[in-house]
């Protein structure tokens, strides 16, 4: 076998060997009745101050919480008059949803005596039948987000409260920390981890007499933003959506050091400032972000928030080769791309197989997409929604161009990580005669199928024209080369109306706004087939994509080239098909 076999093999021994030891050792500090640090995280006797809640809340929930309704995640439970701690869970992401206690700032805006009498009911509740009960409640990441949930909702909590349950309160808080800081750099490394130390920060500012957990909170804050953080302001997960919600944390987290009078960490005053730019660099026209890495619905609420505080308001870049992404901009026409390698295999849960995909727009109307993943029900369409057929790019053999963790024992032990994918992609950027062109290859179907694939992008100035084009070369160092099938994919918005022209190799697209562009195809067939947009507000919607499908011959180069016209002709009255 292979020196890249066992390379492999060993690395997803030392990542699966690693993961089960931090599992471990998560569960082992899960049990909050246990003396883990104690003497550094004493019980506080107050409170000083309750961070700000940039999540909207909606108060109209809070009337559902008090009648025992709960829905979280699409699913629905009736607690029937019991506490909805002792019922069982519809799915883990209720669980999650329910353990975060995020829902707390519905009845915050309820604003009421009864919502702020059940909020306190529920939090007791917790607190009485949490002890060793709820792994799922335990978990680092949920742990973390229950603290700042908490945090941020004391006054509602703790409003009109008697002494005892203000000592239970502070009591469970400080078991919550210590169990924390003793777990929190076992949680997943991305996303988990940083909110972690995050919400580390926020209870060395908030709980009186911390000075010391805030001392080393701040440590373990400044080396993960340098680390998750990167050059460009992108996540080291590659995920747009997770700069909106860290921001809805780092954001509150800075203010709540200045009503401390401290002067927040620089690494933190440096990583929003790289953060801010990057929001701009992934929104299309209508504001919504670009589908990459398992990015969702675009929250529009809590985007224009996060958005209120980017004091520089400028053009965005068009260049983030750190995070791995290519923006081109012309005349409202806008091209975002994946030029870049998979996570690093630890912060890959969610990564997607999507090299060299791309989405276009014009104006405030998407073209172009990736399928992108729903709000709920991620657990069941992520093996699908990961797969590089679910992107605006090329395929060769119906094979993503990643490999991801399979076996459904193993899924469930660890996730799915992505274990193999392009190791190399190099991107050039020039601009000839005022367009603007990308040009980027990747080897992820190298090992397996001997090819490298490149793709260019060349958007006129006007953004009424894109042209591409699609290569298949032979690999210099491919150990096999043989004949494979390819399948070159533009999946279209759902308001994307598609009709084939009646010579095979033209697609009219008509959009909402009654704009018109031609999708040309010249030397091979466009077929117009089913495919479904996952990120949709509301639940995934049926959608249509074009697929120019065909044969690459072993050790010679293939090369498929496409444009999308803008044109003023209407749309012919053939049937789509």
């Amino acid at each position: 076998m292979s020196r890249h076999f066992y390379a492999e093999q060993a690395g997803l021994a030392r990542f699966i060997t690693g993961f089960g030891w931090r599992r471990l050792r998560a569960l082992a500090m899960a049990q909050p009745m246990l003396p883990w640090n104690a003497a550094m995280v004493p019980v506080p006797s107050r409170l000083l101050v309750a961070p700000l809640e940039l999540r909207t809340g909606d108060g109209a929930r809070a009337a559902e919480f008090y009648a025992g309704r709960f829905a979280f995640a699409g699913k629905v439970a009736e607690a029937a008059g019991h506490s909805p701690f002792d019922i069982p869970h519809p799915s883990r992401e209720w669980g999650e949803a329910l353990l975060c206690f995020g829902w707390l700032r519905h009845m915050h805006a309820a604003g009421n005596t009864l919502a702020r009498a059940n909020a306190r009911s529920l939090v007791g509740d917790w607190i009485t039948l949490h002890p060793g009960r709820e792994p799922v409640g335990w978990a680092p990441e949920v742990a973390a987000r229950r603290l700042i949930s908490w945090f941020a909702q004391a006054p509602l909590i703790l409003h009109d409260a008697d002494q005892a349950f203000h000592k239970r309160f502070m009591r469970s808080l400080a078991d919550q920390v210590r169990y924390l800081r003793a777990a929190g750099t076992d949680a997943r490394d991305g996303r988990p981890r940083l909110v972690a130390a995050i919400a580390l920060c926020f209870a060395g500012l908030c709980m009186a007499d911390q000075a010391r957990l805030l001392r080393g909170a701040q440590r373990q804050l400044a080396e993960e933003l340098d680390r998750q953080i990167l050059p460009d302001g992108g996540h080291i997960s590659r995920n747009p959506g997770v700069l909106i919600d860290l921001l809805l944390d780092l954001l509150p987290l800075r203010q709540t050091f200045q009503a401390r009078n401290l002067a927040p960490p620089p690494a933190l005053m440096h990583a929003l400032d790289r953060m801010m730019p990057m929001l701009r660099f992934f929104r299309h026209g209508d504001g919504a972000f670009a589908h990459f890495n398992g990015m969702g619905p675009t929250p529009a609420d809590s985007l224009a928030t996060v958005l209120a505080y980017d004091d520089a308001r400028g053009a965005p870049v068009a260049n983030a080769p750190h995070s791995g992404f290519q923006r081109i901009e012309g005349a409202g026409t806008v091209v975002i791309a994946d030029t870049g390698t998979p996570p690093p295999v630890q912060a890959s849960h969610e990564a997607h197989a999507g090299c060299l995909s791309f989405e276009l727009s014009s104006g405030r109307h998407r073209i172009v997409i990736n399928c992108g993943m729903p709000d709920t029900g991620r657990e069941v369409w992520r093996p699908a929604a990961r797969q590089t057929a679910a992107h605006s790019t090329l395929v060769v053999g119906e094979v993503s161009s990643c490999r991801f963790l399979a076996g459904a024992p193993m899924v469930r032990l660890c996730g799915a990580p992505v274990l193999d994918g392009p190791a190399d992609v190099p991107v050039e950027r020039a601009v000839r005669e005022g367009a603007q062109l990308v040009r980027a290859s990747h080897d992820g179907y190298a090992r397996r199928f001997g090819l490298i694939h490149q793709r260019s992008w060349r958007l006129a100035p006007d953004g009424g024209r894109l042209d591409g084009e699609d290569v298949l070369r032979p690999a210099k160092d491919a150990a096999r080369a043989a004949d494979a099938d390819f399948a070159v994919r533009f999946h279209l918005h759902p308001g994307v109306v598609p009709s084939r022209h009646a010579d095979g190799h033209t697609v009219v697209l008509a959009l909402p706004n009654g704009e018109n562009w031609l999708f040309i195809s010249p030397g091979i067939a466009a077929e117009i087939e089913e495919s479904v947009y996952l990120a949709a507000h509301g639940g995934p919607r049926r959608c249509d994509q074009i697929v120019l499908a065909g044969a690459a011959p072993a050790r010679i180069a293939t090369r498929i080239a496409w444009t999308f016209l803008r044109t003023d002709a209407a749309p012919p009255p053939a049937g789509r098909r």
